[in-house]
């Protein structure tokens, strides 16, 4: 029998995502679509799975431009988060990061992943976010983060 492992649910993944700031100090959030790994019609940070050989701020950058569009600058490292998703049946450890956009015009560029976009005033957030998501703005407001 030719069985194919998946990230998140045969063994535990490795992700992340980037609290994305615009000059106006509002952070960026998309909603996971209908074909998302997991938790569709939540609200997250954007970003995705490390490929093997790649290191995580590029894997950020690189999903970052290709789901959304835009150029980022990291400059900040947050705790991780434990994703554990018991409804899903699903175990993830992501890796979190703080940025400023660079450049760009956030768009959908693969809307079975993503059905919405908007950027917030990080004290009136939509009300489903992902573990991910809440941790790392519990985090970035209480400072515990590194800057780089």
């Amino acid at each position: 029998m030719n069985k194919e492992f998946k990230a998140g649910r045969d063994y535990i993944g490795v992700g992340g995502g980037v609290l994305i700031f615009n000059k106006k100090r509002e952070v960026f959030l998309a909603r996971r679509g209908k074909k998302s790994k997991n938790q569709v019609g939540i609200w997250s940070k954007p970003g995705g799975s490390i490929e093997l050989g790649e290191e995580a701020m590029d894997a950020m950058k690189r999903e970052i431009r290709e789901e959304h569009g835009i150029e980022i600058d990291i400059w900040g490292y947050l705790p991780h988060t434990d994703h554990i998703i018991k409804k899903e049946d699903q175990h993830w450890i992501a890796i979190n990061y703080l940025a400023n956009l660079k450049k760009g015009e956030s768009k959908i560029m693969e809307p079975d992943k993503c059905d919405k976009i908007g950027w917030f005033n990080i004290k009136k957030l939509p009300k489903k976010l992902s573990r991910t998501t809440s941790e790392a703005i519990d985090n970035y407001l209480k400072g515990n983060y590194i800057k780089l």
